[in-house]
């Protein structure tokens, strides 16, 4: 082999010629400048989407902790309350029993038993309350909450259709739940015919607002 075929120029050789690499580059599907930032841009909204999702899911989770703290904190008496208000109920029935005049009537000795017994009742409603637990004491004519109030029966009285007629035994709220419902009794409306009866004239022997020869007393 000679020199000159050894010195002969680089063109020559098979392949890709250098002015020709970018047409084939392209040609083989590598992607431009244009592409490329395009590609970058996708995975940047990505990654933002992502952050964002990030933080939102980290924000609901800690809220969602802090409700769950306030609501251990707020409920944890729950069953211990609803224990005691047996207690509060038995005080309740036993003052309940005595009025003024058996007030009045009782030994000197006893009376300090008696207001010990309604210190006592002061004391654990103030307790109760003091932890959230609250008394629900509706009045006849109120309007029936489902929510806070059982309805065990239905009878006519004064009160419009539907109203409380009559408190059974009061109930009890702890913060936003329900811890018994009041018991109570509704109105089915006035009576039909229902009103002052009128005393029938007397006759006779019967006595005035009698019937005759009946005993049966009219205006009772």
């Amino acid at each position: 082999m000679s020199d000159d075929s050894k010195n002969a120029p680089a063109d020559d050789a098979p392949g890709i010629q250098p002015e020709n690499a970018f047409d084939a580059a392209a040609d083989a599907g590598e992607p431009s400048d244009g592409d490329g930032l395009e590609v970058l841009q996708a995975q940047l909204d990505d990654l933002r989407d992502r952050l964002l999702r990030a933080v939102a899911d980290a924000d609901n989770t800690r809220k969602r902790a802090a409700r769950e703290v306030k609501e251990t904190r707020e409920y944890a008496v729950t069953g211990f309350a609803r224990d005691m208000l047996d207690v509060a109920d038995n005080l309740e029935r036993a003052l309940g029993l005595l009025g003024e005049d058996v007030r009045a009537s009782l030994p000197e000795n006893v009376k300090p038993l008696v207001d010990g017994v309604e210190m006592t009742q002061r004391r654990l409603a103030s307790t109760l309350e003091r932890h959230g637990v609250k008394r629900v004491s509706p009045e006849p004519g109120d309007p029936l909450d489902p929510n806070l109030h059982q309805a065990a029966a239905q009878i006519p009285a004064d009160q419009p259709k539907g109203r409380i007629a009559h408190v059974m035994q009061p109930g009890y709220v702890i913060g936003e739940r329900t811890l018994r419902a009041a018991m109570v009794v509704v109105s089915a409306g006035p009576a039909e015919g229902a009103g002052p009866a009128e005393p029938k004239p007397a006759s006779g022997s019967a006595a005035p607002g009698q019937k005759p020869g009946s005993g049966l007393d009219v205006e009772a």
